[in-house]
């Protein structure tokens, strides 16, 4: 027989299976709908498992008949043991055991449980702590409630939930079966929290800006787009907030931040994903040195209090948050990873050339030095950067917001941080001239329509040039990647595992 005829057979049987259980507990809710007893809900909690266990678990031998527990969760596991026996549920906090006899629940009530009962369902228990002969902390019942029937069967009865693809689309069976995805919500959870915790203390304000926008700007991405009907008129889910943030250090504010939803209308990878959370924040009368040294401290903040600890462990990697970490210039890395290569080449249009072919990096030949080298970069050096490293001196070409350098005009004050070949921050010193903004928007246009494959998306946002004719103070601004700032304090390989619900091909 054929593997995959083999296959064939042992995924219809595996249906068979799922098909016969799911049509008995059909039934069982059938019965419970007659005499009125499905899904009640008049079950009041007082106590979670971890509790118990703090309070408990350290304890010897203990009856504790004073305190009556109400409790509840999803059954996981059932042993019957002729009048007794034990269930395992699952609540929000974590696991407990629960006893059930004849003796406690009357034979007449230990029989419907028996019979009533699945893998998966919901109930309540009220009872007492006591701990089994094996040690083993539990709640002796003296009542049961099935609160909710689960007419399908957990996927770890079987088999457990190890398809990828499934965990992605339907989180709700991961969170169920796997601890270690729940965790890191809640760990994803804390990290905000304690981002804005941080940001409070450093006196930003936190601000809202609009998610629909008339222009998309504040990014090179490809834009989601929809329709008003009332003004008849299309609009786009923002790319970036950057562009209203700005027009609020104009409006007077020093310091803000908004942590909220981007959309770009791109691929996706275990670093991309459609849809994402970014945090951007800006401080009037700063630089984007002053934003590399904000942000250490940041990552530092953040690692004491959810890791309690300096060090963060990523990708089978180790890095000390307390200490500073690495900068190089594009330029600079281009050099430390490929020494063959020297300054003087990587200004030379036709060396540049050279050394894009020796490297297998394609290339437009009427690109600017600045793109070539950038391109370089990208291709070959950011999957190179391990440890957590500031890259600086972004060409001006790629960085339409950004302050020209006063010394080189060829680069702008902008910085990007990368950890294992992944972007987390892109911080600049804010382009705040009217005039310099509006040649380089217009240029923007111009490779825009210049673009045959229709990858350049940019926009020219009048009311914006306008806005800075009316004065910002000189700024800096950095964006951070929250999913990928999760991902690295989680030591999660994919962003799908920080998101809940990541955006996925179709099903075929």
């Amino acid at each position: 027989m054929s593997e995959n005829k083999n296959k064939h057979i042992k995924n219809n049987n595996f249906i068979k299976v799922i098909n016969n259980e799911r049509t008995s507990r059909i039934k069982k809710l059938t019965e419970l709908r007659k005499n009125n007893n499905a899904f009640p809900n008049n079950f009041k909690i007082n106590i979670t498992s971890d509790v118990l266990y703090k309070k408990f678990n350290n304890i010897n031998s203990i009856l504790d008949k004073n305190l009556v527990c109400h409790i509840a969760g999803r059954i996981i596991n059932f042993r019957i043991m002729g009048k007794a026996s034990f269930i395992k549920i699952k609540d929000e906090k974590g696991y407990i055991q629960i006893y059930l006899s004849a003796d406690s629940l009357s034979l007449k009530e230990y029989k419907k449980i028996i019979h009533q009962y699945d893998l998966g369902d919901i109930i309540g228990i009220i009872g007492n702590v006591f701990k089994t002969k094996t040690g083993i902390l539990s709640i002796y019942s003296n009542k049961c409630y099935l609160l909710t029937k689960s007419i399908r069967p957990l996927p770890n009865k079987f088999h457990g939930l190890k398809n990828q693809e499934i965990k992605y689309r339907k989180r709700y069976l991961d969170l169920i079966v796997n601890d270690k995805s729940k965790k890191i919500f809640e760990q994803r959870s804390k990290i905000i929290f304690t981002i804005r915790n941080f940001m409070n203390k450093m006196n930003f304000i936190e601000v809202e800006t609009p998610m629909m926008q008339i222009i998309p700007g504040g990014a090179t991405a490809r834009p989601f787009i929809t329709h008003h009907n009332t003004f008849n008129r299309n609009m786009y889910l923002r790319i970036a907030p950057e562009l209203y943030l700005k027009r609020l250090i104009i409006g007077g504010f020093n310091k803000i931040f908004e942590i909220n939803r981007n959309f770009r209308n791109e691929g996706i990878s275990t670093q991309h994903n459609p849809e994402f959370t970014m945090m951007e924040l800006y401080i009037a009368y700063a630089n984007y040195n002053d934003l590399i040294i904000f942000f250490e401290k940041m990552l530092l903040y953040i690692g004491q209090k959810i890791l309690k600890s300096n060090q963060l462990f990523f990708n089978n990697n180790e890095f000390n948050l307390s200490k500073p970490f690495n900068k190089l210039t594009m330029k600079e890395s281009i050099i430390y990873y490929y020494p063959n290569i020297n300054y003087r080449d990587l200004n030379n249009f036709n060396k540049l050339i050279d050394i894009s072919n020796m490297l297998k990096v394609k290339i437009n030949y009427n690109w600017s030095i600045g793109k070539i080298i950038s391109s370089i970069f990208e291709e070959k050096i950011i999957n190179k950067l391990i440890t957590p490293t500031f890259i600086t001196e972004y060409p001006t070409e790629i960085s339409p917001l950004a302050r020209r350098n006063e010394l080189d005009i060829s680069i702008t004050d902008r910085f990007e941080f990368f950890v294992c070949g992944m972007e987390i921050a892109n911080g600049f010193s804010e382009l705040n001239d009217p005039e310099d903004q509006k040649i380089r928007f217009k240029q923007q246009m111009i490779l825009k329509n210049e673009d045959n494959n229709n990858t350049q998306h940019h926009f020219y946002d009048k009311d914006y040039i306008e806005a800075l004719e009316h004065g910002l103070p000189p700024t800096a601004g950095l964006g951070i990647g929250i999913d990928r700032l999760v991902m690295l304090f989680t030591n999660s390989q994919s962003i799908r595992d920080v998101i809940l619900f990541p955006t996925l091909r179709p099903n075929e």
